[in-house]
């Protein structure tokens, strides 16, 4: 048993009592409205001459809200049938609300292929599929967060613990069920990084087979700008002797050291899973959903498997195994995904 680091019962009841009638209160205006919406969005489209991105745009808002409306109801349901189930941490429910997170990505991810035409493309070394393991993947988009759970929970029924920022908890999905699993919600800016490090590294206690713990190491989205704060932030800290190797990653943000150690130090011994990809670049904005960047894009995704023996004992000789691993994500994505 996974024992977490949570917020408070009041500060999660008080959310929801926003965040929940309002997803409600968003799906239903826009089923409501739709016999409106849809001919405007087509007109829009017949003016801006963008591959009907505004319809395909309002057409990917419904299937968003409508996954979110029936993960809550899935939730409820769930929250309402556990005392049959053994209660909510019990195997059987566990497992149920995996399968319903399961659902949720793939159903996002699989609706999101079709309204815009996407294709993919994956390349797999040492099957990284095989559990228990430690993930670090690459994050560049608001749609690339369900990339691990297609490709590899989905692919290879895994069950995968995140490491999340705490913002995502104003998505009532991830809010209900994520707090439900044993995953863990990062308060960024907290100031208290010990206590931040120990709720990530908790997600490895009772590691099985068949389980996964997923870090998205540069903590946030790849801009130029946001390059240029991390290499600053480097630059006037403890940790100014990886500039040099920060300033050559061209396409990602180094890894921050805090979670991402604080899990090779806990690490039991389970093998290491790299997650590089491309494709929702296109898509790192809700914007750029709407302005038909995304249309026709093809997702690559490279995953490849570091055994445990391989990685260096030593603080220092690991930080340095982390950056060149991250360094093989940024060649992926430099050739995948160069910048023009």
């Amino acid at each position: 048993m996974v024992e977490l680091i949570r917020e408070p019962l009041v500060a999660r009841l008080l959310r929801r009592s926003v965040t929940i009638p309002l997803y409600f209160l968003l799906l239903g205006t826009v089923v409501a409205t739709m016999p409106l919406l849809l001919p405007l969005a087509l007109a829009v489209d017949a003016v801006r001459g963008r591959r009907l991105a505004t319809t395909r745009c309002l057409v990917f808002l419904t299937l968003y809200l409508a996954c979110e409306g029936a993960g809550i109801l899935a939730a409820g349901a769930l929250w309402l049938a556990s005392p049959l189930l053994g209660g909510l941490d019990s195997e059987r429910s566990q497992d149920l609300h995996y399968r319903l997170q399961g659902w949720w990505a793939r159903t996002l991810y699989r609706g999101t292929e079709v309204i815009y035409g996407l294709s993919r493309e994956v390349e797999e070394e040492g099957e990284p599929g095989r559990g228990p393991i430690i993930i670090f993947s690459r994050h560049a988009s608001v749609g690339d967060t369900v990339i691990p759970a297609v490709f590899l929970a989905e692919s290879h029924g895994l069950r995968l613990r995140y490491v999340l920022k705490r913002e995502l908890l104003w998505d009532p999905c991830l809010d209900l069920v994520g707090n439900r699993l044993p995953n863990y919600f990062v308060r960024r800016g907290s100031g208290d990084t010990a206590r931040e490090a120990e709720g990530v590294a908790r997600l490895l206690d009772g590691l099985g087979p068949r389980d996964g713990v997923l870090i998205y190491p540069e903590g946030t989205r790849f801009t130029p700008s946001k390059r240029a704060q991390v290499l600053e932030r480097l630059s006037r800290g403890s940790e100014a002797r990886f500039v040099p190797r920060a300033e050559a990653l061209a396409r990602v943000l180094p890894p921050r050291l805090g979670g991402s150690i604080a899990l090779l130090d806990r690490n039991p011994g389970a093998d290491v899973v790299f997650c590089a990809h491309v494709g929702f670049d296109a898509a790192s904005t809700f914007w750029h959903f709407w302005n038909g960047s995304l249309v026709g894009e093809a997702i690559r995704v490279r995953l490849w498997r570091v055994p445990a023996a391989e990685i260096p004992k030593d603080r220092d000789a690991r930080i340095d195994w982390l950056f060149s691993q991250w360094e093989r994500v940024d060649a992926y994505v430099s050739e995948k995904f160069p910048l023009h």
